[in-house]
């Protein structure tokens, strides 16, 4: 995924309550006439031009990160590229405007609407009559059947992700005529509308086989303005071509080429004119920018010799004309790699003045998960207090400022802002705060300067060294922003931040000497600390209050790890430990968020138009299975409480669409109060673009137009307005 972290699920959509007298929730966003939900905090960035200004023909290369294993977006091995072919190729029945909001789409559909209550919800669907898929038939009723009774849940034999809503569909019949499809459910739905987006044909849908193989590796019949013309994954790349059978408006481009690209390669991929759309890190961001500038073929302080000061320069200069003929010689080699170098980079730059940088806020924020099930964040006192030690509008700035992006906070778990059901609820747990921290902490028994016992002896007796000596401390690194340090199990990437020790015995044994103190000079375990020592760690039971921070360590997590730092920094001055492990990109979410195994974490959950379905799984109260084991579904930090579930089942069975918004934002309150997760920002969305290439970049919450993308005509203008300049900083 992209450097704030390795999300969930890739796929666009997967997508508590404190007893009376402990906490008392503060009246409801939402309740009042005002409505709350706000706008986008940032607009699409597309550079929007009319379809006659751009030229016929042409080929989009389109930097993705995999070449998916399936091309059927209802299988768990789904990723993001995925949901792009999809939209490109095959029906949506409702899609996202640029609020985050669904739509109907006219392509498809000429109305959809509930036309009973009683004594079953009846959705009536009438379908445009020239849709048809590419090998001439008309969609229909059938389609729709077969892909229900697919993901109903009834048949075990398909091999499905989710079955949500479709298991609350009762039967699918014609309705007066082959345009019409009649949706009976056996229990209201909310959520009716995010239905059969994407539509497959029943070819796909129709048996076991072939939605289970059917449609990994090729789609034989679409309906969209492009069709897949080849996936190949030895090439990495998926090619998309023109649909003869579409009968909207005809798609401007040729083909779509997707092919697959590390991050890290994109910038001299673009250089090099082998792409036309990336989506980049910040980095890369900057380099295009300062590109872009007249006359600019770099900064001082990028490219190759950037952290050369003159007095390097000169040092090298006269190693170089020196009299030791070996370091002269092995210096002019080093001058004129560096000339060649620079030489390079200066080209890159040159060619990269041919694009510019496009900028939103994706449709997914940031998150800090505060694993619930074990250790201190067990206790609901801790996990608020962790809460009120963050200055989320710190964090935010830090991030977004530099992009000049809007720095905004985000205020609820289930919405963004702009969207319909979004309200900021952060108020139920409440804003930064450290006095109040540190009386949560008192209140859970986390004394400052209690004695700290020893694990293990043997690790004691490590840590002081055979003869009480200086301790390694090379496992303090003081900088979580440091990348590069990967490792499969990340214990040999750990870097504490916590209150100042005061000799006491750090969590991975080893021992800290305080500047000027002598080795080993400091009192025996369980000595008691004097009253109010400020700098002491929190303990209880003879345990130091220390958090395992666990972080990703690949390149494109730069961003994750300089939160990190800031927040481990913030949970410091309220007497919170951390201990930064860093672990492979691959083994991050598998074998650490998904298992439990941490304290606290950085990942990103996509935002959903509909949340009484798609966000009920990420915050179910944890449940017993039949083997013993813990079922959490997609609740990753195990904090979930029996009102939030009440809450999300009334809200999914009420066809009232206010009152179904107000049951949301109660929901969301109440997990704001259990502080199971704090969100953070939304995530920035930077994508490079050839300066001609219009109707694509950062779309922001809206679904992108395929037919609409291209190359504007040699002299053509884009159309006027706050989209054709980029997003505007708050």
């Amino acid at each position: 995924m992209s450097q704030h972290g390795v999300g969930p699920r890739a796929v666009t959509r997967s997508v508590a309550f404190l007893t009376a007298g402990v906490l008392a929730v503060p009246a409801l966003a939402g309740c009042g006439s005002e409505d709350p939900s706000g706008k986008p905090l940032a607009g699409q960035d597309i550079q929007p031009a009319p379809r006659d200004r751009i030229t016929d023909g042409g080929t989009l290369r389109w930097a993705v990160d995999s070449v998916p294993d399936t091309l059927n977006t209802f299988q768990s091995d789904a990723d993001a590229t995925t949901t792009r072919v999809a939209q490109a190729v095959l029906p949506s029945m409702f899609r996202m405007d640029a609020s985050g909001r669904p739509e109907r789409n006219p392509d498809y559909l000429e109305s959809a609407k509930v036309v009973d209550t009683e004594p079953k919800q009846v959705v009536l669907y009438k379908l445009n009559q020239q849709a048809v898929w590419s090998d001439g038939r008309e969609i229909g009723a059938a389609d729709f059947a077969a892909q229900w009774r697919a993901l109903s849940g009834k048949d075990t034999a398909y091999w499905t992700a989710r079955n949500a809503g479709y298991d609350r569909i009762q039967k699918i019949e014609r309705g007066d005529n082959a345009l019409e499809v009649r949706v009976t459910f056996s229990r209201p739905y909310a959520d009716w509308r995010s239905l059969f987006s994407p539509l497959y044909p029943k070819d796909v849908m129709g048996t076991p086989d072939s939605f289970n193989d059917g449609a990994r590796k090729k789609l034989k019949v679409t309906a969209g303005p492009f069709t897949v013309k080849k996936a190949d994954r030895e090439e990495g790349k998926i090619t998309l071509t023109r649909n003869a059978r579409w009968w909207g408006e005809p798609a401007k481009l040729s083909e779509i080429v997707l092919r697959t690209v590390p991050r890290d390669k994109r910038a001299a991929e673009l250089a090099a004119g082998t792409l036309d759309l990336a989506e980049i890190d910040p980095s890369a961001a900057r380099r295009i920018t300062v590109a872009a500038r007249p006359h600019s073929s770099g900064s001082p302080l990028m490219g190759p010799g950037a952290d050369r000061s003159a007095a390097d320069s000169l040092e090298s200069w006269a190693v170089a004309n020196g009299s030791d003929e070996d370091a002269a010689d092995e210096e002019t080699v080093a001058r004129k790699k560096l000339r060649r170098a620079t030489a390079a980079y200066a080209r890159q730059q040159q060619a990269l003045s041919g694009f510019e940088v496009r900028k939103s806020l994706e449709p997914a924020y940031t998150q800090l998960a505060l694993n619930g099930a074990e250790g201190p964040l067990t206790d609901e006192r801790v996990r608020r207090a962790v809460a009120r030690a963050l200055d989320r509008k710190e964090l935010a700035q830090a991030v977004l400022g530099p992009l000049g992006l809007p720095a905004v906070p985000v205020g609820s778990h289930l919405a963004l802002s702009g969207q319909a059901h979004y309200a900021d609820n952060s108020g139920a747990l409440g804003d930064q705060d450290t006095k109040e921290a540190q009386a949560l902490l008192a209140d859970a028994g986390w004394v400052r300067g209690g004695p700290v016992k020893e694990q293990k002896k043997k690790e004691k007796e490590k840590a002081a060294g055979p003869q009480g000596g200086k301790a390694d401390d090379s496992g303090d690194s003081g900088d979580s922003g440091d990348s590069g340090d990967s490792g499969d199990s990340g214990e040999d990437n750990k870097a504490h931040h916590g209150p100042d020790p005061a000799g006491h015995l750090a969590q991975d044994g080893r021992q800290y000497k305080p500047q000027g103190g002598a080795p080993g000079a400091y009192a025996p375990k369980g000595t008691a600390a004097p009253a109010n020592q400020e700098g002491a760690p929190l303990a209880k039971n003879g345990k130091p209050l220390t958090l395992r921070f666990v972080l990703p360590s690949g390149p494109g997590s730069q961003t994750l790890r300089t939160v990190a730092d800031r927040i481990s920094r913030m949970l410091e001055r309220v007497g919170i430990g951390t201990e930064i492990s860093k672990v492979s990109d691959e083994s991050y979410f598998k074998d650490h968020i998904a298992s439990g195994q941490y304290d606290l974490a950085l990942y990103s959950w996509p935002a959903t138009a509909y949340p009484a379905t798609d966000a009920r799984p990420v915050y179910a109260k944890p449940v017993p299975a039949a083997d013993g084991s813990l079922n959490v579904e997609q609740n990753y930090t195990r904090v979930g409480t029996d009102q939030v579930d009440q809450l999300f089942d009334e809200a999914v069975a009420t066809l009232d669409e206010g009152e179904s918004r107000s049951l949301i934002r109660k929901a969301d309150s109440r997990i704001w109060a259990a502080a199971g997760s704090i969100p953070l920002f939304q995530r920035p969305q930077l994508l490079a673009a050839r300066k001609n290439l219009v109707n694509t970049g950062a779309f922001g919450f809206g679904t992108p137009v395929y037919e609409d993308m291209g190359f504007l005509k040699k002299g053509a203008k884009p159309a006027s307005g706050p989209s054709a300049k980029g997003s505007a900083a708050p």
